[in-house]
């Protein structure tokens, strides 16, 4: 699984991208996953979105498969 991150979330997990070789976590799992013992991490992550292959997560009991991309977006301000 690929996982790209953005923004505040690439900054609090200290890289742009990494992989997980893992499959069939839900969406709750990978970010339980990815924040491992990071507090920080797992704040930020909690307030992110996730596009599996390019759909955005409604879900957060949606599984996962392990050969997906996985983009990590935080909220964005616009204007």
């Amino acid at each position: 699984m690929e996982i790209r991150f953005y923004a505040g979330a690439a900054d609090a997990a200290g890289t742009t991208a990494t992989t997980l070789e893992a499959g069939g976590l839900n969406a709750e799992e990978l970010m339980t996953r990815l924040a491992g013992p990071d507090e920080a991490l797992a704040r930020v992550l909690a307030c992110c979105s996730l596009l599996v292959d390019g759909a955005l997560v409604r879900n957060r009991a949606e599984r996962i498969s392990g050969e997906a991309r996985v983009d990590v977006l935080p909220p964005f301000a616009g204007g």
